[in-house]
């Protein structure tokens, strides 16, 4: 599985993390099943240290710490929102600009909530003949995201809670709309992508910042129906 690096020193690696990729192993995987920190800690040679989160469905840019100094310092950077995280997705409707602020759910068959923000800009918008349930003419738009909070799938929660779905989100989405736009498009992935990533490097404390191109399906999906 390709892997790659956008950045890596001492202290720390950047890398841009394909989609269905697990970041570390759970108790739901099989013993011999891929995850993203033993690709890498084999591909350098180094025990990985795990700071933030990626869903498996979601690609783009992470940052691994080598050490778990590194690895503390970074953390504490995303526990005090000081962490500048930028996704794009292509969502349902058009959502326009602001910012989604309601609790969302902690975990997976959790009934428990904490609070999460995420500010979103629509980008473009493409008008389609989609019709799904009572909705007819479905827009698509590709959205910018900003989380200041990291919840359990936060942006797939708001945007579904907002009726704005997340295409290819199999989880909270709109399940009827997702198997219509896999059969006309052949594109199957969630259209949720880590873009851009600024932080403080651990050791020198200077801002940093990464980005990771929006995936080619996006484009050939916004093309598809525009």
């Amino acid at each position: 599985m390709n892997i790659p690096v956008l950045y890596q020193d001492e202290s720390i690696i950047v890398v841009e993390k394909p989609i269905d990729l697990p970041v570390h192993k759970n108790d739901f995987m099989p013993n011999d099943a891929p995850y993203l920190t033993k690709l890498v800690g084999d591909k350098t040679g180094k025990w990985m240290y795990n700071v933030h989160r990626l869903d498996s469905k979601t690609s783009g840019v992470i940052v691994l710490a080598f050490s778990s100094e590194a690895a503390s310092v970074l953390t504490k950077q995303f526990e005090q929102k000081e962490v500048q995280k930028t996704y794009y997705a292509i969502v349902q409707g058009n959502p326009g600009a602001g910012t989604f602020d309601s609790k969302v759910l902690v975990k997976k068959k959790s009934k428990f909530k904490k609070a999460a923000v995420t500010h979103y800009k629509t980008i473009r918008t493409v008008q389609t003949k989609l019709v799904s349930k009572d909705k007819t003419d479905i827009e698509l738009s590709l959205v910018e995201i900003n989380p200041e909070t990291g919840r359990w799938h936060q942006l797939r929660q708001h945007f579904a809670k907002n009726q704005f779905d997340i295409v290819g989100d199999t989880h909270h989405g709109d399940f009827t709309l997702n198997k219509i736009i896999l059969a006309d498009t052949e594109l199957r992935r969630l259209f949720l992508h880590a873009g851009k990533l600024e932080f403080k490097h651990p050791e020198t404390g200077e801002q940093v910042a990464f980005e990771s191109a929006m995936p080619e399906e996006f484009d050939k999906l916004l093309k598809f129906y525009s």
